[in-house]
């Protein structure tokens, strides 16, 4: 038996995907849950095979809830997104509902992942997806963490600085130290680089907490936070700062 999950904030939407589910007896929805944090919640405690997911939903978005999840279920999703977003999809071989669908599209879509039950390339697809952020114009301002069993939105103004710390990134705020499971080149590319710099292969800092550079050993400086922190600056992240700090 398949296990499914229905994730969307408008409950109609979510009756419409029931009643067509009544066509396939093998899958069974475990769960419906209205917004992403609920979400979490159900993914961890049904484990399921299959999540049908909204993107534009309150609290976060359908890709931020993504981010949280230990593990990831093959998903398709079902969204009123732009033209745009739909390529993005296209691309990444991820299944996409766009609202209003008809039944038959639905089956197309249902029929296609029980045909295959690709599910590893289904969550590499999505990885890859979340990576590109091409569909998610919000994210910049914002980054969703889990902490314990609560989710934590902190606004990209908060971050002082981020870290590389083994498999994840430290987030340095105003509230607090707070791990993400992301590299540095995905925090590179998608905060704003009006904003963010990354000043070493182990920092990106925000400019506006920038207070000072200082010479520290031969060819090399420290960056001056507000905060007090002193961070190193790599050549290259030397030459950027150069550029944005004019100087």
């Amino acid at each position: 038996m398949t296990r499914a999950i229905l994730i969307d904030d408008e409950p109609l939407a979510r009756e419409v995907v029931k009643e067509y589910l009544e066509d396939y007896p093998e899958i069974e929805v475990v769960a419906e849950c209205g917004d992403g944090f609920e979400g979490v919640k159900a993914i961890a405690q049904h484990q399921p095979d299959l999540i049908f997911l909204d993107i534009q939903m309150p609290k976060i978005t359908g890709f931020e809830m993504l981010e949280l999840l230990d593990s990831r279920p093959a998903v398709i999703f079902t969204s009123a997104f732009d033209e745009y977003a739909i390529k993005a999809f296209e691309t990444y071989a991820v299944d996409y509902l766009l609202k209003p669908f008809a039944k038959m599209r639905f089956k197309v879509a249902v029929d296609r992942w029980l045909e295959k039950q690709h599910l590893e390339e289904t969550k590499q697809h999505v990885q890859s997806l979340m990576d590109s952020n091409a569909a998610a114009p919000s994210y910049n301002e914002r980054i969703v963490v889990k902490v314990g069993s609560t989710i934590k939105i902190i606004p990209s103004t908060d971050i002082i600085f981020l870290e590389a710390y083994d498999d994840y990134v430290k987030i340095n705020t105003k509230d607090g130290t707070f791990l993400k499971n992301k590299t540095m080149q995905f925090f590179e590319t998608n905060l704003d680089d009006k904003q963010f710099v990354r000043v070493h292969r182990s920092f990106i800092v925000q400019v506006s907490f920038i207070t000072g550079l200082v010479p520290y050993e031969k060819e090399s400086y420290k960056l001056i936070l507000k905060t007090g922190d002193k961070l190193p600056v790599s050549k290259t992240g030397y030459t950027k700062l150069k550029k944005l700090l004019q100087i």
